[in-house]
């Protein structure tokens, strides 16, 4: 592999492991000309094909959905390893479900049920853009069953501060009490 700060095609490898449950492999590498240590990863190419709604297909392209997430968990309290950790999900599910193409209706659906544990308002996001929302009503009829719920303070976004209630509302304050 050729080093990516001098190009010279002679390196080592320092150290192996299995990461993301086993589905990559990252390597430690060093060159042996600039003596500079970077990192690779290893995954299975498995040529899952995605079923669009005008029934064409596409190579799964994991990047585009990558960036699909980024962009609906733009400033979030979202880190990338959770970013990653929905993408590992997903890619495990579809591949142990599908053999060799899914449709695209499936991604939206596993990317939405992961995006709703992980951040509220990211989820809200990628709905908008998924399911194609074209007015405010569309957002009260997704917001109006997580509203139905109490919030959960383990979760970003449900929040629950000291004082409040078990409904995440703060106490009444009486005027002239």
């Amino acid at each position: 592999m050729k080093c990516p700060f001098c190009r010279d095609d002679n390196d080592r490898v320092i150290d192996t492991r299995a990461v993301a449950d086993g589905f990559a492999v990252r390597r430690r590498r060093q060159c042996d000309s600039c003596r500079r240590r970077y990192t690779t990863y290893e995954r299975i190419d498995a040529p899952i094909k995605v079923v669009k709604k005008d029934g064409t297909r596409e190579p799964f392209d994991r990047q585009k959905f990558k960036l699909g997430l980024e962009k609906a968990c733009w400033k979030r309290p979202v880190g990338d390893a959770q970013i990653e950790a929905v993408i590992l999900g997903v890619e495990s599910d579809v591949e142990t479900t599908f053999d060799t193409e899914v449709d695209s209706h499936y991604l939206g659906e596993l990317a939405m049920r992961h995006l709703r544990d992980l951040d509220e308002v990211a989820y809200v996001r990628f709905a908008s853009v998924y399911r194609q929302f074209k007015d405010v009503q569309d957002f009260v009829n997704e917001l109006k069953p997580m509203l139905a719920t109490p919030p959960d303070p383990d979760r970003p976004g449900g929040l629950q501060l000291p004082g409040d209630d078990e409904f995440g509302q703060p106490p009444q304050r009486f005027p002239g009490r």
